[in-house]
Formats: structure tokens, sequence, C-alpha cells
């Protein structure tokens, strides 16, 4: 693929690593932006010089409109009018040097990414052992309050800041879950935790493979096709592959990993905002291409893992399990500004390869099957053993389902 911005994937949730706490994964392209004054639109420049001109002259509050406030929130709510919730937004320079000093694939805090959305703060997925899932949170859940603070209509950062802190410390949130009607509250104590980005095992009493991938971070790729050679060594007559609570990261490594199980065709396509749409083409030489599959997806599948499971859908190499995904589909651009601050812009949108949106849509599966309520996921967890009587009685459905499928 030549791709010229191999930055990250920022789903909805990912500035959110600002997120409940996160110290890694954020791997953005900054640019610059030199020479983009829109000069037709002088007037509405002059209209902005002119309200801040009688705010500075006349407001009777005098500190209020100290800059960079002014300026700041003018920025913000440019951004936020674009109507671009949870996705384009305004960074300060402190959350700009905070991205930046974050740690690849090592996470300090819950461990949850999140997104903003109908003035709540909504959870993507937790992250693989993290504290927010040995918590319980799911996707879907809705952060109600911090410590007691009700946080309903507050800024995204200002959430997150709440929620962040140092490894060893303790969060309460009383969080709303949707599925359930229910509101509970839970204590989560922050950690620093390692992201494995692909996990797989035999699944008991059968000769099938379930096959886990946990986000897009650099290595991922790499981390698949060695999993992939290994499944073939065993052998194993099929693949369950686990995109479920997935939330996303790297493009390139998107790409990377969809093209293991796909003979040619396109991954995505692009569309800019002009309009052109760019074939985004799978790269060749994937190592399995051939063997059977079934794909696990859930309103957690985000970003990234929706370019996956739209592929492979659209190249009917798998049929798709469990619930619609979460909606993600454009790539955030980090565009620094004089100061040390930047703006997230969406730059491009991805559609799957017959043209199908992916944006606030998601991706509908082949054969909806939903988790009852109090169910989680059964992941591989490393060398974990399990039998064939616990996997039946684990209650999840997707994963069972997707079992029947295959030979």
């Amino acid at each position: 693929m030549q791709y010229k911005n191999p930055g990250r994937l920022l789903n909805s949730a990912t500035l959110a690593a600002l997120i409940l706490g996160l110290v890694g994964g954020m791997a953005l392209e900054s640019l610059v932006t030199v020479g983009l004054m829109p000069w037709n639109d002088a007037p509405n420049i002059r209209l902005i010089y002119e309200a801040s001109a009688l705010v500075h002259r006349y407001y009777v509050d005098r500190p209020a409109e100290r800059p960079p406030t002014l300026t700041y929130g003018a920025i913000s709510g440019m951004v936020d009018a674009l109507g671009d919730t949870g996705h384009s937004r305004f960074l300060s320079p402190a959350m700009v040097q905070e991205m930046a000093q974050i740690q690849r694939n090592k996470f300090q805090g819950i461990g949850a990414e999140v997104r903003s959305k109908d003035g709540h703060v909504v959870i993507v997925a937790p992250m693989d052992g993290s504290p927010a899932q040995r918590a319980g949170l799911k996707p879907g859940d809705i952060i109600l309050q911090v410590n007691g603070h009700d946080v309903a209509g507050k800024p995204l950062e200002q959430v997150v800041k709440e929620i962040s802190g140092p490894a060893g410390s303790s969060v309460t949130l009383a969080i709303f879950r949707p599925a359930a009607g229910q509101t509970h509250q839970v204590t989560i104590t922050r950690a620093v935790f390692q992201l494995h980005n692909v996990t797989w095992r035999m699944l008991p009493g059968t000769h099938l493979a379930q096959l886990r991938i946990a986000a897009f971070e650099t290595g991922a790729s790499a981390d698949l096709r060695k999993a992939l050679v290994a499944i073939k060594k065993q052998p194993a007559d099929g693949v369950v592959l686990d995109l479920r609570n997935n939330p996303g990261g790297l493009l390139g490594e998107a790409v990377d990993c969809a093209s293991e199980f796909l003979k040619g065709g396109n991954v995505l396509l692009a569309k800019n905002a002009r309009g052109q749409e760019r074939p985004v083409p799978v790269k060749p030489g994937g190592v399995a291409t051939a063997i059977p599959l079934v794909v696990l997806v859930n309103q957690g599948t985000a970003s990234g893992a929706e370019i996956m499971a739209g592929a492979l859908k659209d190249a009917h190499r798998g049929l798709l399990v469990g619930e619609t995904t979460f909606g993600t589909g454009t790539l955030l651009t980090q565009f620094n500004l004089a100061d040390g601050s930047a703006l997230l812009l969406a730059v491009e949108e991805w559609l799957t390869p017959s043209g199908r949106v992916i944006w606030h849509k998601g991706i509908t599966p082949n054969i909806v099957t939903a988790l009852a309520a109090g169910v989680s996921p059964d992941f591989p967890e490393g060398e974990s053993e399990m039998t064939a009587k616990q996997l039946e009685d684990s209650g999840d459905a997707q994963l069972l389902r997707g079992m029947t499928l295959l030979p």
C-alpha cells in the first residue's frame, strides 16, 4: 500500500488515551500548518477579530478574558461546530506534550478507550489485561460520575483528566449500562500494563484455533504472521478470528493484517475532503488466504478492526458473527499550531472495498448474535487451559456460534 500518512488510525476513542490514563500507543503524524489562510474568508476572520476586540474592551470580568483562554475557546468552538463529535478536536500545548511522551504499547491508568457521544463519555472497549477489563467494564458503558462528581456534558479531555492518575491510585466510576438499564459503581486501581497485540489458542475438543487481535499497534502484523504459521503447524482446520473489543491502532498494521487472509483486491477505499476515492490494495504474500475463517465482532470493534472486518466481509472471506461494530471510519491527522497547540482533524474517510460507509454506521455481521447480560467474551489468555465442557459452559454465544460455522 502506498499510503502517505502512516500515522494513527486515530479512531474516535484514541485521543482518549490521554484516555483514562494511557501511556502508550499513540503514533501521530505531525503536520505544520503554513500558508493555509483561506483569504476568501476574510470577512469571517474580521468578524472573529471584532468579537474578540469587544470582549477585550468591555467585558467586566477582566481575568476571564486573559489569553490564551479566549483563543483556545474560539478554536475549540470552531472545531466543535464541525459536528465531528469525539473525532476532530483542539489540543492545548499540554495535551500535545502528553501525547508526545507516550511510550509505545505500554499503558498506565485504567486502560479503556473512550469517546464522547451525545454529551456522554462512552466506553469503546477495555484493553486486554487492563484494570478496566478486570473490573468488568464493557463496550457501550456510559460514565456518569468520577469520584462522585457528575461528568455529563463535560469536555472529554476534562473527564479523561479526572479519571487519569498514577499507577497504584484508585478511581471510582458510576457506570450506566444501557443493555441492562442499570447503574452501578466500580472502584478501579490504576496500573501499568503491557498490551499484547495477538494471542491464540487451540479450542478444546476441536481442531479449530481462536486467534485474537487486541489492537493494531506497532508489530501487530508481524505477531499475526507468527501466530498463523504456528496455527498451520498444529494443524488447524479453521480459524475463529476474534476482533471483539479491538479499538483500532495503526492503519498500516490493519492493512497488513487483513492482507494475511486475502488473495487480492482492496482492503479499503480512502475518501479525501474533495470526495476523491483512493483504493488501498491488499498486500501480496498472505499466509492464510485459504484456511476456513469466521470473524467475531461486537460494538467494541472499532476503527482499524472495522476496516479489517469490512474487507473480509466484502471479499466473502469469512462470515461475521456478533453485533454491529462501533462505527469509526476516519483518519485523524495532527496539525501543529504556532504556540505548540494543535488541531486533530479528520482528513480521510474510510469505506469498505464495495463502497459501504463505516463512519457512524459500523459493520453489520452476517449472523447477529448477542451475549447474555453479565457474560463477557472469552479471549485466549496465554497458556491458560480450558476443557471442552468449560468452553461450552462459558456462555460466550458468539464464539460458540462461530465454531459451528467451521468444519
